[in-house]
């Protein structure tokens, strides 16, 4: 099947990043009703034995199934309705609780631009779209990196389901700042234009060891179109117009866990980690698969125009963040298993149950890796006491010398 992609022109400048539209939805669907590689991805996830002996009617069958699942679907809202039902069978199944806070505070037909600490590729915005649908409001667009699109198939979902492209391949000082002026005037013109509100993660990348930290540069790429368009606007000027509310999400258990602990103990014993094929897709299956026990969302208050610099910006994300995230029996155990600063561990909500999940959970962990395992847990106890991090080679260090 030809391949048709919306390409950027004077009336449509941002086709290349932004979501789909709703004209648009019946042929990528048609499209990928009959793309090789995502239906052998099905058929491999789904029918594992059957695409191995009848790889072509695995793909068939697959093809039918996709078919069978979105028939009647013309809209980004209708394709977004289906995927309603999965998340609502995902929250049932892999977690414990989900409670959400402040978003009652925010007026529901304001468009803002949520910037949230970032756990998992795919559930962090998730939460927020499944929070904001059972409140009756509009979903977000999200913003994701382009690194995760390395697939055509995967691309279209991501787009289906309102996702836009951040540049991170972009080579070249000249071609990153023409991609990052174009992604700053896209998120403006969703929140002044359209009235349509944004998720974005408060960094690149997710938090590892569990430090929650936003980056500056993410605060200039923001304002870099207003402040492109009048050049006497100030930072605070330009923030107040995209309505930017802090969001924090905080995860009773990450089911990627294991993996960033591997990840982060590669980077310091040999320098870099280099991730597999698929590994980005599979920790996508994993976090939205596995248990995450009880997960909270927390929203924020609109920052106003009284701040002067990014770093100022950034700090007062990092500020709200820090007061909505909240603290669960897995981050005082974590801590407590550490010994790392005794004296602000709280035991008084800790169950015989919970220790009971967080040892089995433990256990599991390789040796090698559980230092970078409990830190994950531990530091967000220490941050919100404001102490440093607990930092896994030290450790290392220190027992050696012993």
């Amino acid at each position: 099947m030809t391949e048709t992609r919306p390409t950027s022109d004077a009336r449509d400048p941002w086709a290349e990043i932004r979501p789909y539209h709703d004209d648009e939805v019946a042929g990528v669907l048609a499209r990928l009703a009959h793309e090789p590689e995502l239906l052998d991805a099905l058929t491999r996830y789904r029918l594992p034995r059957l695409s191995r002996v009848m790889p072509g009617l695995s793909r068939a069958l697959a093809s039918l199934a996709i078919r069978r699942q979105v028939r009647g679907v013309e809209s980004v809202q209708g394709f977004q309705q289906r995927v309603a039902g999965y998340m609502e069978r995902m929250i049932r199944t892999t977690t414990d609780a989900f409670e959400t806070e402040g978003l009652d505070a925010l007026d529901p037909g304001t468009a803002y631009l949520f910037i949230g600490n970032h756990r998992d590729i795919s559930l962090d915005p998730a939460f927020v779209n499944y929070a904001l649908y059972l409140a009756g409001r509009d979903t977000v667009r999200i913003a994701i990196g382009d690194n995760l699109l390395k697939k055509p198939y995967v691309t279209d979902l991501m787009r289906l389901n309102k996702s836009f492209i951040v540049p991170r391949s972009a080579r070249g000082k000249r071609a990153m700042l023409a991609a990052y002026q174009k992604l700053s005037g896209y998120i403006r013109h969703s929140i002044t234009a359209d009235n349509h509100s944004i998720w974005m993660a408060q960094r690149e990348g997710r938090a590892k060891d569990g430090i929650d930290r936003t980056d500056p540069a993410i605060i200039k790429m923001m304002t870099m179109a207003r402040r492109a368009e009048d050049r006497q606007a100030g930072l605070g000027e330009a923030i107040a117009e995209l309505r930017l509310v802090p969001v924090a999400i905080s995860y009773e258990y990450d089911p990627c866990d294991v993996q960033k602990a591997r990840e982060l103990y590669a980077v310091h014993h040999e320098g870099a980690y280099q991730k597999a094929q698929y590994e980005d897709i599979q920790s996508i299956v994993a976090g939205i698969t596995g248990h995450k026990g009880r997960v909270r969302l927390s929203f924020g208050t609109p920052l106003d125009a009284s701040f002067d610099a990014p770093d100022a910006v950034a700090a007062e994300i990092d500020r709200q963040v820090l007061a909505g995230y909240r603290l669960f029996p897995s981050h005082q155990l974590a801590l407590e298993a550490l010994g790392a600063a005794p004296e602000l561990v709280d035991l008084a909500e800790v169950t015989d149950a919970d220790r009971a999940r967080f040892q089995a959970r433990l256990q599991q962990v390789p040796t090698e890796l559980r230092d970078w395992w409990l830190a994950q847990y531990a530091n967000p106890v220490l941050n919100k006491a404001g102490r440093a991090p607990f930092d896994p080679a030290a450790a290392e260090r220190d027992r050696r010398a012993e």
